[in-house]
């Protein structure tokens, strides 16, 4: 099926869209749940105001982005590096330094 220059809600449930390809769309307030991205791309496109819950991102690779105002709390990081660097060790030495003394 092929929506080109449209303007409508959809309302998708209990669908296999794999492969399908979203260009110069418009998906701001859209909800998604119990939804399968894997092995998805984005490339130049605004994520701004995300709230991402509950959400397996094991395997993601994000490079050249904004991250400016990020919160990431409660987060597993076993294995996750910034610049290469192991995030868990960033944040060891981070409450070492400011452990109470």
């Amino acid at each position: 099926m092929k929506l080109h220059g449209v303007t409508e809600r959809l309302d998708v449930n209990d669908a296999n869209l794999s492969g399908s390809t979203f260009n110069d769309a418009n998906l701001s307030g859209s909800q998604f749940s119990q939804m399968n991205f894997a092995g998805a791309s984005f490339d130049d496109c605004n994520l701004s105001g995300w709230r991402i819950n509950d959400v397996n991102l094991s395997g993601t690779r994000v490079e050249d982005a904004n991250l400016s105002g990020a919160v990431l709390a409660g987060c597993r990081w076993t294995g996750a590096t910034i610049n290469g660097i192991a995030v868990q060790d960033l944040l060891d030495a981070y409450e070492a330094r400011n452990a109470p003394r």
